[in-house]
Formats: C-alpha cells, sequence, structure tokens
C-alpha cells in the first residue's frame, strides 16, 4: 500500500488510489491523487507535482479554509480548480477540527468524529463538491487531484463512494481510507494539527486524543455507510439521487478509469 504514497516535505497525505482490481478491470494508475492541501507546499514539492500531469483540482475545503490557508500551485499550472461556494463542514472548520471542540480524551475525540461522519454524506455544499468531483472524472481529460484540510475524512469519503462505485473490493476500499495513518510522515502532520487545535480549544487535550482526531478508523466510514443505506439502500442509490451520478455516468467513470 505504501507504494501508493509520494513523500513531499509540505504536502501531507499525498497518494495514488488507483490501481485497484475493480468490476470490469483495474483502475488505471497515475491518474487519480489525493492529498491534504497544499499550502505549505514547497518549491521541491511543486515541481515534483507538476511532473504528475494534474489537469483537475477538486477542493473539498470550504471558503473559511481557502482563505486561511491558500493552496500553492507550480508555475505553469493551467488546470482547473474546482470547488462549491460556502461551508463543506459544519462550520468554518475542517471535521477534524470542528470534532475537537470540548473534548480531552481519544474516546471523546473518536466519539466526536464518529458523530460527525453520520451526517457528512449530505452536507450541502459538500454534496455540490462531490457532484462537481464525479462530473469532472466523467467528463474531463488528465489526471485529477482531490483534496480537503488532511486529506482524510472528507477526502476519504468521496473516494470510497468512487471505490464502491466502480466494484473496488470492500477490502480494499477499507484499506485505501485507512491508508492515512500511515502515509508519508503521519507524525509530523499530527504534530503539525496538534498545535493548532489545542491553540483553539485548550492544552487539556491529550496526545492520544489528536492521534485520535487526525487519524481515521474504520468505524468513521462505516458510521457514514450506514447512513447512505439507512436513506438511499445503496452507495449507487445514493450517488444518484444526491450527486446526480446516473447509469450514464458511471458508464463514463468506468470508461475513462478502468483499464
Amino acid at each position: 500500500m505504501n507504494d501508493r504514497v509520494r513523500a513531499f516535505e509540505g504536502i501531507h497525505n499525498f497518494r495514488d488510489y488507483g490501481g485497484y482490481a475493480a468490476r470490469d478491470g483495474r483502475l488505471k494508475q497515475g491518474v487519480l491523487w489525493r492529498s491534504g492541501q497544499h499550502g505549505g507546499a514547497t518549491p521541491a514539492d511543486l515541481s515534483s507535482v507538476s511532473e504528475l500531469g494534474i489537469r483537475t483540482v477538486i477542493d473539498l475545503r470550504g471558503d473559511s479554509e481557502r482563505q486561511m490557508m491558500p493552496c500553492l500551485r507550480h508555475d505553469g499550472f493551467d488546470g482547473l480548480v474546482l470547488f462549491a461556494p460556502g461551508e463543506t463542514a459544519g462550520s468554518e472548520l475542517a471535521p477534524h477540527e470542528e470534532a475537537g471542540r470540548g473534548i480531552t480524551t481519544a474516546d471523546e475525540a473518536r466519539a466526536a468524529m464518529t458523530k460527525l461522519y453520520v451526517n457528512m454524506p449530505f452536507r450541502d455544499v459538500l454534496v455540490r463538491s462531490l457532484t462537481l468531483y464525479f462530473e469532472a472524472l466523467a467528463t474531463r481529460d488528465g489526471a485529477s487531484l482531490l483534496h480537503c484540510l488532511a486529506g482524510k475524512d472528507r477526502t476519504g469519503l468521496a473516494v470510497a463512494v468512487l471505490h464502491r462505485l466502480l466494484g473496488v473490493h470492500e477490502d480494499d476500499v477499507m484499506a485505501d481510507y485507512l491508508l492515512t495513518n500511515t502515509a508519508g510522515d503521519p507524525q509530523k502532520r499530527i504534530a503539525a494539527a496538534g498545535g493548532s487545535i489545542r491553540e483553539r480549544y485548550g492544552a487539556q487535550i491529550t496526545d492520544d486524543a489528536i492521534v485520535a482526531l487526525m487519524g481515521v478508523d474504520a468505524g468513521y466510514l462505516h458510521t457514514a455507510t450506514r447512513s447512505i443505506n439507512d436513506r438511499f439502500g445503496s452507495t449507487e442509490a445514493y450517488a444518484e439521487a444526491i450527486l446526480g451520478v446516473d447509469a450514464q455516468r458511471r458508464a463514463a467513470l468506468r470508461e475513462r478509469l478502468i483499464a
């Protein structure tokens, strides 16, 4: 799994989420990239990203996050950056930051993150952003990059939906989701986020709680999946009703993304 991961100095959780066996073949590699935000990218990072030929960037962050941490792009980048205006989380904060409010322990952090996942698939602005994501994958040529702030919750949900629509085995769906916990330099990512979370909410938050907030857990994704299934019966029905991914769009996704 770690062969998928690209190491950067200032971009965390950057990896290829293609290559998995799917219903009609195997997802292409080198065209589906995911990561955290690029606001801290170094010149060397940007040079490496430029070599990937990314033509479309889908930014799942909200307006406040983009204003606080504008993403850097390499010289000569002329691709399309897509996002829906508004806040894609429940506030101006990313989900892991939102979940830090009022918690102290790791158990409280996991409970708060789980609670956020219940409604994450149905948040209005995130739904509009995900609609742009699936439209871009079905209609645009070249490699794409999907990211949010940490590249783990909103991005993780979006990738899981795509994988399921394309028939990726559930074990691989979960493995890709959980790769956040080991991809790149998670300790550096956790330490950087821990400072900002404690600055916002207080020093009483334990180290284990920070780790829980900045990682992912199978239970989080299971929670979102149950919410989708409870309302729509399946990921496919959810995607068609909420994200506009009908049979024609699913066919276009298969044609473009499966080798």
